[in-house]
């Protein structure tokens, strides 16, 4: 990020604006939804801000303007209309040493106005550095769409109820009262303007406990998706924003942890091919002493934790504690990697059977036993295959069914460092040494059917 956003206390402070024209009312009608007070200096006054000096919603200076005028402000805008002027007024803030936004001019600007989403206290910002203030407007009519009107009402209410929880709740418990607050019947009565309702379902659930579910520990096993940080579903997302604790994977990408509560505890539990620094035991272990504790747990996986994520005997271990748990889904690295190609899994007349596999065994001398089931129209997506790539080949050659096969290869799919490639069983293990890849990819391995009505025309070759 160039800019890092923030909100400003503005109540009591002072914001002034430099112009008296059009583009020094705009910016005087947003800082009017503040509590801060707005000194304008210009040598005349645009009617509308007339009005509103008229009636002591805004100071008015006149005459010469100096650093002295921006001196002890939270906010300058310069708005004058003219370029140059703007320039000026400028280094004279900057003199001042005032924080400063001069309208259309970025590369002056220490301040840029985002587009706003207003249900005070709930205030989105959405801004774009700069760059494409159309697209910011866009993304502020979604939000506006997706949060009722009312919204900044309730947040009201449950702010003058905080002391009020605060008083009777440990810092767990008012985690749960709001999430059912906000998630649940009392958003939905606010919403449909019962707001005196809302208001006593809120004292009700802080004076009796009853908004809790269940006060003890629990297991989500969430599927991270490939790597990017938007292929993750929203049930994951809400999963991490609800945890106590995380513990996460190798390649878990560091976006993906950041969609959760900033005072979630983090555990890197990654495991490198060769290199088990975390024994899948110790792991089973840790979570389940997690969950006994109260937690909630995420344990977050690359991928979906319903293949070859060894999640069977996560879920063993916490059903032999008797720990609630959930699987949340993830998009599988198989479908990223064929989305990544611009194809798909199955293929209606060329490949209707699709096969899951693995390129690692606990026994390193074993073969692959996917490779005599191969036929006409078959697709084998083969994870953490790299390893045995030159392996696979050789089964192929074995099997007789090479010249029948095609090879393409996706690593880190979905994400800046995507590599694909594709090639025949005969070069697949140059090609893999020629472009890097030595881990984290997919190899499909593909016996089309057209390949086989193709291969039934041409005449044999003695």
């Amino acid at each position: 990020m160039k800019t890092f956003p923030m909100f400003l206390q503005m109540q009591g402070r002072r914001v002034v604006i430099a112009g008296g024209g059009e583009q020094a009312v705009q910016k005087c009608r947003l800082i009017l939804k503040t509590q801060a007070s707005i000194t304008v200096l210009a040598p005349a006054l645009e009617p509308e801000l007339a009005n509103l000096h008229a009636t002591g919603r805004i100071a008015w200076q006149r005459g010469v303007i100096k650093p002295d005028n921006f001196a002890d402000c939270a906010l300058t805008f310069i708005a004058s209309g003219c370029p140059g002027l703007d320039a000026s007024l400028h280094a004279l803030a900057k003199i001042a040493g005032a924080t400063v936004n001069v309208v259309d001019q970025p590369t002056l600007c220490d301040a840029i106005t985002p587009s706003i989403v207003d249900r005070s206290p709930v205030v989105v910002a959405i801004g774009t550095e700069g760059t494409a203030p159309v697209l910011a407007r866009q993304i502020k009519t979604k939000l506006e769409t997706m949060l009722e009107p009312r919204l900044g009402e309730l947040a009201s209410i449950a702010g003058r109820m905080r002391n009020r929880a605060a008083m009777r709740l440990g810092p767990r418990d008012r985690r749960d009262l709001w999430r059912w607050v906000f998630n649940g019947p009392v958003r939905k009565a606010h919403a449909s303007g019962s707001e005196r309702k809302a208001a006593q379902q809120i004292k009700q659930a802080i004076d009796t406990g009853n908004f809790k579910e269940d006060s003890g520990g629990s297991v989500s096993l969430v599927g991270a998706g490939p790597g990017a940080k938007d292929l993750i579903t929203l049930r994951g997302v809400q999963r991490l924003q609800e945890a106590d604790v995380i513990y996460y994977d190798r390649l878990v990408e560091p976006e993906i942890l950041e969609l959760a509560r900033r005072d979630a505890e983090r555990i890197y539990v990654g495991k490198a091919p060769g290199c088990h620094h975390w024994p899948q035991e110790k792991i089973s272990n840790v979570i389940v002493s997690a969950a006994r504790q109260g937690k909630r747990v995420v344990r977050l996986k690359c991928g979906d934790p319903g293949v070859f994520a060894r999640g069977r005997e996560e879920v063993d271990a916490l059903s032999a504690a008797n720990i609630p748990y959930e699987i949340v889904p993830g998009v599988t690295a198989a479908s990223a990697a064929s989305a990544a190609l611009g194809g798909f899994l199955t293929e209606r007349g060329t490949c209707d059977t699709l096969i899951l596999a693995t390129g690692q065994f606990e026994d390193p001398n074993k073969a692959p036993t996917w490779v005599n089931t191969l036929q006409a129209g078959t697709r084998v997506a083969v994870y953490m295959g790299i390893g045995s790539a030159e392996k696979i080949v050789t089964q192929l050659k074995t099997a007789g069914i090479a010249k029948h096969i095609s090879i393409d290869v996706v690593a880190h799919a979905q994400t800046p460092e995507q590599i694909t490639l594709s090639c025949q069983p005969d070069n697949l293990v140059s090609s893999l040494q020629f472009n890097g890849i030595s881990n984290h990819a997919i190899l499909f391995i593909t016996w089309s059917s057209k390949l086989r009505h193709l291969d039934n025309l041409l005449p044999e070759v003695s």
